[in-house]
């Protein structure tokens, strides 16, 4: 997985394959009932660009899972096919047209850098926390419609590309205090530019 994410290849038996364009990792944390696995080390969690929680569905959503799964009369789900690798490849490459103001890029090497400072975090974001949050503001913008970043595409974000970087120092971790709470104290703390 980890030679996938970075290497984008897989060696099988001293052969190594190149993955074909275009190619993402997606996985899956159980929180229950992981007995006999282990965590990730902070260097592999780091790979990862974002991590988000989906929670439970609401009850409306859950009922609606229900209808859904009846009328398909079966538990697989067809799926139709919506895009192709090539119009994805094309969408990568409008992403890397977004404009970036320059006082934008200093604001999220200062959100990063803070994360390290903190006196409440023994590891904070590395430079690949920098690089998420620049491709996901990115992204953000193409998907708000926009060819330049905002501070808010920044601050919305941050959480998904920071919190699953940070490692909480003993203490501040049993009384309570999440990476979550570094990061909005952060985004408070760092002045916005004017762009």
């Amino acid at each position: 997985m980890l030679e996938a994410m970075q290497e984008r290849q897989v060696s099988i038996e001293g052969v190594t394959h190149r993955l074909p364009k275009p190619f993402l990792v997606m996985a899956t944390q159980n929180p229950i009932e992981q007995e006999g696995t282990y965590p990730l080390p902070e260097a592999q969690v780091d790979r990862f660009m974002q991590k988000m929680s989906m929670g439970y569905p609401s009850r409306e959503d859950e009922r609606e899972i229900l209808i859904r799964r009846m009328r398909r009369g079966k538990d697989k789900v067809d799926i139709n096919v919506i895009t192709s690798p090539e119009k994805i490849i094309a969408m990568q490459q409008v992403v890397e047209k977004v404009h970036m103001d320059p006082a934008l890029l200093t604001y999220i090497v200062e959100v990063v850098y803070r994360t390290r400072e903190d006196p409440r975090v023994v590891v904070g974001a590395s430079p690949r926390g920098s690089l998420a949050l620049f491709k996901l503001s990115r992204a953000r913008a193409v998907l708000q419609g926009r060819d330049f970043i905002t501070p808010d595409d920044v601050k919305a974000i941050a959480m998904p590309a920071l919190a699953h970087r940070i490692i909480l120092k003993p203490e501040p971790r049993i009384r309570g205090v999440l990476a979550q709470d570094i990061i909005n104290k952060i985004l408070a703390e760092v002045p916005v530019p004017a762009v």
